[in-house]
């Protein structure tokens, strides 16, 4: 075999797939790698809560054995990932970034999905950090530290799926993966400067992870490319008879159209409330990415605000039910941040929550016949730039309002009715990454992952390597 050293810092799943299948290197070599740069890195970073070396020494040592005799290793094979600690990992209880969940019997089996990664041929080298049951926006965890932004360790990694976004941005691992509920995948993959789809609500079983919000809740990858993020989609597809909301709708490989490039698709920008309420830059991003796909069409999203704000009751009511036996008997053992936000909620009026969810289900109509007249819709993904560790408010087009509730503004109406979305990482300048979602029709998760490829393509965005 040549003198080859796989790089966890800058390659690619698909490369190194592709290393691997070829001979140029081992699952081994990569899992070395991989856990190498975790012991050198992470302890400024904090992104991994358990690293899983026996596991994936002998994952890997399998697939080595299994490609030595010819047999066929899957499109991930050799790739090491890692995933948020909400999903199950056989032998850990599924701690959620919670104190109280780790007294809970440790997991029989892993998550659905992470059992469909491994069956491409990925390798699993942990699990990652994360807010307290995933009602967070920050990446800060009272019980395991925070997650630092890897590309300024003085910065939050945002949140909830903190870890998956510090874990890529810091080159540990090439996938990892995430939970959205009001942002949880699109915030971090902004501020930490990576790639992260939320697929249509209901497109990927949720078996086997920790809930937060049922009616809201999504997984997804976040990866350092756009083919990575297909890769592990398509991976993970399918119908799941232990998720009673997993689509039985025909599974769609994304990865063979990502190159078929982006002849007639119709790309507006969202006006009204999503370009108003944040930074200049953040509305400069989606500028930039606008005027490389040639989009000069505004459309305007109706109701959005009030979108926002049904989403926000729905979570804080949805969790709080689900946590109240916890609150009762092991309320100290909470975030109080969290424990707040939950009592709040459980003390929402059910009329509110029935007149929330009966406009869901007319936005949700009246966002779907915007696509009748165009195919994807560009909008920022945080109002700002990474704020500062234990930052607690920001100024907003004047306003100074609380960081925590509000870096999800322009995610929250998106995610409330479930529509897939790819973050994609800008940078304006030297300094810190800022995010645009590429938001499709549901189901069209293909034509939001083609935009972005396009724009990956041409140098419009980028995931940029942390120097660490």
């Amino acid at each position: 075999m040549p003198d080859f050293r796989p790089d966890p810092a800058t390659m690619t799943a698909e490369a190194l797939a592709a290393a691997f299948r070829d001979g140029t290197t081992t699952a081994s070599a990569n899992v070395a790698a991989t856990l190498a740069r975790i012991a050198r890195v992470d302890g400024a970073v904090n992104a991994f809560t358990d690293v899983l070396a026996e596991r994936a020494g002998a994952r890997a040592a399998a697939l080595d054995a299994a490609r030595a005799r010819g047999e066929p290793c899957g499109p991930l094979a050799g790739v090491p990932f890692a995933v948020k600690n909400l999903f199950d990992i056989a032998g850990l209880p599924t701690r959620a970034g919670s104190k109280i969940n780790r007294d809970r019997a440790p997991a029989a089996r892993d998550g659905a999905v992470v059992r469909r990664m491994e069956a491409a041929g990925a390798i699993l080298v942990g699990g990652l950090n994360m807010g307290e049951y995933a009602y967070d926006f920050t990446g800060e965890n009272v019980h395991d530290g925070p997650t630092r932004n890897p590309h300024d360790l003085g910065r939050m990694s945002g949140g909830s799926s903190g870890g998956s976004g510090g874990a890529i941005g810091a080159g540990l691992v090439p996938i990892a993966l995430g939970s959205d509920t009001n942002g949880s995948i699109r915030v971090p993959s902004a501020f930490c400067g990576c790639f992260g789809l939320k697929p249509t609500y209901g497109r990927l079983t949720r078996a086997g992870s920790f809930p937060f919000v049922g009616s809201l809740d999504h997984l997804g990858p976040m990866a350092r490319s756009v083919t990575d993020l297909a890769l592990s989609y398509d991976a993970m597809q399918g119908p799941d008879p232990d998720d009673p909301v997993a689509t039985t709708r025909a599974a769609e490989a994304a990865l063979p159209g990502l190159g078929e490039g982006l002849g007639g698709l119709r790309v507006a920008v969202a006006g009204g409330y999503f370009a108003r309420g944040g930074d200049a830059e953040a509305f400069v991003a989606v500028a930039k990415v606008a005027q490389a796909l040639g989009a000069t069409r505004s459309i305007e999203i109706p109701e959005a605000a009030r979108a926002r704000a049904a989403a926000y009751l729905i979570t804080a009511a949805e969790g709080a039910a689900l946590h109240l036996d916890r609150m009762r008997t092991r309320g100290h053992d909470f975030d109080p941040a969290v424990r707040d936000r939950l009592i709040a909620g459980a003390m929402i009026p059910a009329p509110l929550v029935e007149r929330a969810q009966r406009f869901r289900r007319w936005y949700r109509s009246a966002v779907l016949d915007l696509f009748r007249e165009v195919d994807v819709i560009l909008a920022p993904a945080t109002p700002c730039r990474a704020p500062r560790s234990g930052q607690t408010t920001f100024v907003l087009d004047g306003v100074t309002l609380p960081v925590r509730a509000n870096i999800g503004v322009f995610t929250q109406p998106i995610s409330f009715i479930g529509l897939p979305v790819v973050a994609v990482p800008v940078r304006l300048d030297d300094g810190l990454p800022l995010g645009v979602q590429v938001i499709a029709a549901p189901w069209r998760e293909d034509l939001a992952l083609r935009v972005a490829y396009q724009l990956e393509r041409d140098g419009i965005v980028r995931a940029p390597v942390a120097n660490l």
